[in-house]
């Protein structure tokens, strides 16, 4: 929202030293909020899962604030804040599938192990020289799942008077699955 960016860090990171380096100290801090935000909301995941050993917990907590996130009169700003945090909960709470490490939130990675996996694929190295990274098909299922998100995202800004509860509500399918 207004070039601020809930779930991308790196981009808020770049706009924000962009913007220091041209004395736009106000524009920074709307870049660098987030990255607190966000921050804080791994932290917590991170302090769930030592207490109850389950990613259950911070990812119910995620889907209970998106979920609620249409019914609270925040500006696009709060918004943001908001779902950054939110955001920081997945990052930390949900970083491996079956033992195979993948980001759920930042697509940049997913997508350059997706590379890594393929090649690896076709033409495997020599003794072990290299990390071993995940399936080229689970990383791409991953990477295809974040299109899919976002088109369906897209689709129901237009649709639907409250868009957040359709990934809330998938959260907490996910969980109970």
């Amino acid at each position: 929202m207004g070039g601020v960016f809930a779930a991308n860090m790196t981009g808020n990171t770049v706009l924000a030293g962009i913007a220091l380096a041209e004395g736009r100290y106000p524009d920074a801090g709307r870049h660098l909020a987030p990255l607190v935000a966000f921050f804080i909301g791994a932290m917590l995941a991170r302090l769930l899962l030592r207490l109850w050993h389950r990613p259950m917990i911070p990812i119910l907590l995620e889907a209970a604030i998106i979920g609620a996130m249409g019914f609270l009169p925040l500006v696009n700003e709060s918004a943001v804040l908001v779902l950054a945090f939110a955001m920081g909960l997945q990052a930390s709470a949900i970083t491996q599938f079956g033992g195979v490490s993948v980001s759920t939130v930042v697509v940049t990675s997913t997508l350059a192990r997706t590379a890594d996996a393929a090649l690896d694929h076709l033409w495997p190295a020599e003794g072990g020289k290299l990390p071993v990274v995940a399936t080229p098909r689970l990383l791409l299922m991953t990477w295809v799942g974040y299109l899919v998100g976002a088109v369906a995202g897209g689709l129901l800004l237009h649709l639907v008077a409250w868009p957040l509860i359709a990934p809330a509500v998938l959260l907490v399918i996910v969980i109970l699955l």
